[in-house]
């Protein structure tokens, strides 16, 4: 089941992207229960993550370099606490 992620993990993930990229839209999604006892699994609850987010700066970016742009913002966070993420990075206009 996937639900909004109030913990310590994900609370880190919305401040370095919202101070890194000053999103429009944000979500972090906590998808660790569907991955429980997988591989990366570390018991902590918030080690797999979804993250919608829709910021201006992405208008000129194609898809990799949107998905560089929140590695970046996240930095030590996807090396040492969050074993997987799905970002789903997205410009204001294609939102319309």
């Amino acid at each position: 089941m996937k639900e909004e992620s109030t913990g310590p993990v994900a609370a880190e993930i919305e401040k370095r992207l919202t101070e890194a990229l000053g999103p429009t839209h944000l979500r972090v999604i906590n998808d660790s229960a569907q991955h429980r006892g997988h591989a990366g699994d570390d018991g902590s609850g918030e080690s797999h993550f979804t993250v919608e987010i829709v910021a201006l700066q992405f208008e000129d970016m194609n898809r990799l370099e949107r998905q560089r742009a929140v590695n970046t913002a996240l930095g030590d966070l996807m090396k040492e606490r969050i074993h997987a993420m799905q970002i789903r990075a997205k410009s204001p206009s294609e939102l319309t």
